[in-house]
């Protein structure tokens, strides 16, 4: 009797060892604690970007906990409630419990993680990279083999202060996150509080950054890192963590803001012909968020400056939306727009159809004089 329980005892240990860590790879989503009153009083984190990263990893069986520097209950910063992959988060009581009670970075014990994906907003400029537990969590994770460091947006705030040895984990890392066009576009009045741009602090640790045009979506998988550009870039990066974990992502329904980006690029990229772009808005036009894409030909003209490349692209997204969306104050911008670039019988058509509709009379009646 005591022989079988000792052969027992010493098989039972084995068996243990043998089975997978808890059955399915672990993820780690860290959030900024930062927040406090929907980023009025201090900006949170981006819910965007943790709706979509979530509903991702769990779909494709992953276990998943939510950390924070603090721990406990964070804040977001204000966010859209109506959109699909919010409506599915806020729905899920499983998830809205663990946003309420986050397990301070402090008491996390990284080996028991088969990946760390720290989520963006502007809350993470400010604390993440100065927690020593999340830093001595991702080195953890670089030192250890198989295992995936991943963020999306701000999040890799959060991997300029960590150190191997004498190096940055970043250096010669290809990195991609917000860049300085994207701040310089979109920031409002945190930006001017941040201790760092991040693109320059990552470059400055010697990252290999990469970006492409704000606002689009762009990933970069260097070496165990997997990294997103920007909000759109969330549901890239995050089914890159699940491959690099050794899955295959399960197939899904483009959401309608994450459709509406693909086509912007496509169109900017050249993969899209106008003609191409105008059959399928009037076959699908519902599938698609519209004013996304017309504020985002807005930004384009923007942006582009004096660079009249770079108008005509922004020119053609809006011109791609008028038969499905108006705003008088895009409609006259567009018409200007359309003069610096010398077409002028396009330019009077949107102001008289603006003139018509007894909208901005003041400035319509001004710069059709002008354009006479």
């Amino acid at each position: 009797m005591k022989k079988i329980v000792l052969l027992a005892l010493l098989i039972v240990p084995c068996i243990l060892v043998a089975q997978p860590k808890n059955g399915a790879k672990k993820v780690l989503m860290v959030l900024s604690s930062y927040g406090k009153d929907l980023g009025k009083v201090r900006p949170g984190f981006e819910f965007d970007e943790f709706s979509q990263a979530y509903l991702i990893f769990k779909n494709n069986g992953l276990a998943i906990d939510v950390a924070s520097p603090t721990g406990g209950k964070v804040e977001a910063d204000e966010f859209n409630k109506d959109k699909a992959y919010n409506k599915a988060l806020l729905s899920d009581q499983s998830a809205m419990d663990l946003l309420d009670n986050t397990i301070a970075t402090a008491d996390v014990d990284p080996s028991v993680y088969d990946a760390i994906y720290v989520v963006g907003g502007k809350g993470a400029m400010f604390d993440l990279p100065y927690d020593p537990s999340l830093q001595d969590i991702i080195l953890n994770l670089y030192q250890r083999e198989g295992t995936v460091i991943s963020s999306v947006c701000h999040g890799p705030a959060s991997f300029v202060n960590v150190k191997d040895g004498e190096n940055y984990i970043v250096k010669d890392i290809e990195i991609t996150a917000f860049c300085n066009i994207e701040e310089e576009l979109f920031g409002k009045k945190w930006v001017k509080e941040f201790p760092f741009k991040l693109e320059d602090k990552l470059v400055s640790r010697g990252a290999i950054f990469s970006q492409t045009d704000f606002m689009l979506s762009n990933v970069a998988v260097s070496g165990k890192f997997v990294t997103g550009q920007n909000p759109f870039s969330t549901t890239g990066s995050a089914e890159e963590v699940v491959k690099a974990l050794g899955k295959e992502p399960v197939a899904r329904t483009f959401y309608k803001d994450e459709k509406t980006v693909y086509l912007v690029q496509d169109m900017l990229d050249g993969k899209s012909t106008t003609s191409w772009v105008e059959q399928e808005l009037k076959n699908n036009h519902e599938t698609y968020d519209m004013p996304l894409m017309a504020v985002y030909g807005y930004y384009k003209v923007l942006a582009a400056k004096d660079n009249v490349t770079e108008l005509a692209k922004g020119v053609e997204i809006i011109e791609a939306t008028v038969p499905y969306f108006f705003n008088e104050d895009l409609q006259f911008m567009l018409a200007k727009t359309h003069i610096l670039l010398d077409n002028k019988e396009r330019a009077k058509e949107l102001l008289e159809d603006l003139d018509s509709k007894n909208l901005l009379k003041e400035q319509v009646a001004d710069l059709l004089k002008e354009i006479s």
